[in-house]
C-alpha cells in the first residue's frame, strides 16, 4: 500500500523541480506553490498548484502548459502560467484571484514583484 506524501516532502521535491526547470528555461523568473500547499493546509488528497511566472510568453494560456513536464513531481499538479506583464496586470483583470495568489503563495526561490505593482527592479 502506497502512502500519501507528506507536505514537506512534496515541498521539497517541488522545490528542486523549480530549480531543475530554472536552470533550463532562461525566460522562467518565479515559480510559487499555491492553494493549500501554500497556506500550509494540505492533506491526503490535496494535489499541487503551481504558479509560473515568465518574462514573456507569447503563446495562448492553453499551450503555454505543454513544455513543463511534471511527472517527476509526487502528486497531480494544476499549473497557471502568467508573463511578468500578466503577472503585473493580474488586479485589473481578476482582482480575486490576484489577492488569493498573494496571500497563498509559497515561492520556491526568488519572489517577483506582488501583482499590481508598478515595474521595480524584477526580483526582490
Amino acid at each position: 500500500m502506497q502512502r500519501w506524501p507528506a507536505a514537506a516532502e512534496v515541498l521539497e521535491q517541488a522545490g528542486r523541480w523549480a530549480a531543475l526547470q530554472r536552470s533550463g528555461h532562461q525566460e522562467l523568473l518565479a515559480v510559487g506553490v499555491f492553494g493549500s500547499y501554500g497556506r500550509g493546509t494540505a492533506g491526503v488528497g490535496s494535489d499541487l498548484d503551481l504558479l509560473l511566472i515568465l518574462q514573456r510568453c507569447d503563446e495562448p494560456i492553453w499551450d503555454r502548459l505543454r513544455r513543463w513536464d511534471t511527472s517527476a513531481l509526487p502528486l497531480a499538479c494544476d499549473l497557471l502560467v502568467y508573463s511578468l506583464e500578466e503577472w503585473r496586470s493580474l488586479p485589473r483583470w481578476n482582482p480575486r484571484l490576484a489577492e488569493a495568489l498573494l496571500n497563498d503563495t509559497r515561492w520556491l526561490g526568488e519572489r517577483p514583484e506582488p501583482p499590481g505593482q508598478l515595474p521595480a527592479p524584477l526580483l526582490a
